[in-house]
């Protein structure tokens, strides 16, 4: 188990909760399978089965999931449903529905096709080090991150959470790096980068798998361009790409790390243990990741 995508948030460094706390707070909003008449349905799972509490831990790391229930309802089909009952409306009237009585019909025929539709299921999984005050989640997209905190916040009375904040820009950071050719101590910069434009245009070039040569980033910098999105590798250990908005994606475990993974008994062994590894590594690179960005910027 290795989180692929971090949107950071910070807590108070050590944050005093714990884990069975935690999982009470969670526990009114605990995951429950949507009713034959609900499109989406969200709450808190067994990080670890069905075995496990609310809130996970080992060695003092905490890990949550938040599960997501849809209902999949395609519009064309809504849309064909929606037309056959405006037929047959105007067939009984004598004409044809307007507007509203159409918006009307498509929501008549989504609810009735509702308790026939299929499901599917995602969990977004939650990383907090009360330690050293991290919260992590693991979503590709902030408004999926949002989500998740919103709902913590809601079931954790006044949980003290911020947005992660750096004294400088990724931006002029990452676009400085490139300028010098020169990465932070202990980092190194591969083959994947973003350049775009900072006026109207919003002209942008993308490097995918290619070497950065310094004379041409050079040259696009020059011509007003910004970093906005750049693959590292951080002590030969985890490889990731930062963005502008100091989200880290794609982050990907290198083989040093996968050969120290202990072997386990069980899946529930291996599951800890692989938990223990990640939080151990992560919290090592957020740390080293700030403090290349100028160290944090307190509120």
């Amino acid at each position: 188990m290795f989180f692929r995508n971090l949107q950071v948030y910070r807590l108070p460094s050590p944050w005093a909760m714990t884990v069975a706390r935690l999982a009470e707070y969670l526990e009114p909003q605990a995951f429950v399978p949507a009713s034959s008449n609900e499109l989406l349905r969200q709450g808190w799972a067994r990080p670890r089965g069905a075995d496990d509490a609310l809130a996970h831990e080992v060695a003092g790391q905490f890990l949550l999931a938040l599960k997501t229930q849809k209902k999949i309802l395609p519009g064309a089909a809504v849309n064909e449903r929606a037309k056959a009952m405006a037929a047959e409306l105007e067939e009984q009237q004598g004409f044809p529905p307007g507007k509203k009585a159409m918006r009307e019909l498509k929501e008549r025929a989504a609810d009735e096709m509702l308790p026939k539709a299929f499901s599917v299921s995602r969990t977004t999984l939650v990383w907090i080090d009360p330690k050293n005050g991290w919260l992590v989640v693991d979503a590709a997209a902030p408004g999926k991150a949002d989500d998740v905190v919103k709902l913590l916040l809601k079931a954790v009375d006044n949980m003290p959470l911020e947005s992660l904040r750096v004294q400088r820009s990724p931006v002029a950071v990452m676009t400085g790096w490139l300028e010098a050719d020169e990465s932070p101590y202990g980092f190194t910069i591969d083959r994947d980068a973003t350049l775009r434009a900072t006026g109207e245009s919003r002209a942008q070039i993308g490097y995918k798998s290619h070497t950065l040569e310094p004379e041409d980033i050079r040259r696009h910098i020059a011509a007003g361009k910004q970093c906005t999105r750049l693959a590292m590798t951080w002590n030969d250990r985890i490889s990731f790409v930062l963005t502008d908005s100091l989200a880290i994606k794609g982050v990907k475990p290198l083989d040093v790390i996968r050969e120290n993974e202990a072997a386990a008994a069980n899946d529930a062994e291996r599951f800890d243990n692989a938990f223990v590894l990640m939080s151990g590594e992560l919290a090592k690179l957020l740390a080293d990741l700030v403090e290349a960005l100028g160290g944090e910027a307190k509120s």
